[in-house]
């Protein structure tokens, strides 16, 4: 049975690669939490101190300054300078301001609408 559900995450994230990698990707659902408490101040993984209050989010794999549209209930902009989430099932990690804007807080996790804005190359 683990072994099932491993397949089918990794099944989710190549889904969600190839999306990614188009020149004009469409919004794509992903599961999405959010960060901040405990975390001000730390370095994320791309060096940069960690910032609740800014609009930034962890992606597994997307490079840093990759911008994105997230949307839930309203929408916002972040920037990938980070790295996870480390939690199974999940695809994007917003940093509470971010969380906030979009009504993510309260639940903590839900499915959001994900699309590529620009790449910083």
């Amino acid at each position: 049975m683990r072994s099932l559900l491993k397949v089918f995450v990794l099944a989710g994230a190549l889904a969600v690669a190839v999306a990614f990698a188009g020149e004009e990707a469409q919004a794509e659902p992903v599961v999405a939490s959010w960060y901040g408490p405990g975390f001000e101040g730390a370095l994320t993984a791309s060096g940069e101190p960690f910032n609740p209050y800014a609009y930034t989010a962890a992606h597994p794999y997307l490079p840093f300054g990759t911008q994105l549209e997230v949307c839930y209930q309203g929408c916002v902009t972040v920037t990938v300078n980070d790295r996870g989430p480390f939690v199974a099932g999940r695809g994007l990690d917003l940093s509470q301001a971010a969380a906030a804007a979009i009504g993510l807080t309260y639940v903590g996790a839900d499915v959001v609408d994900v699309r590529v804005v620009s790449y910083p190359y």
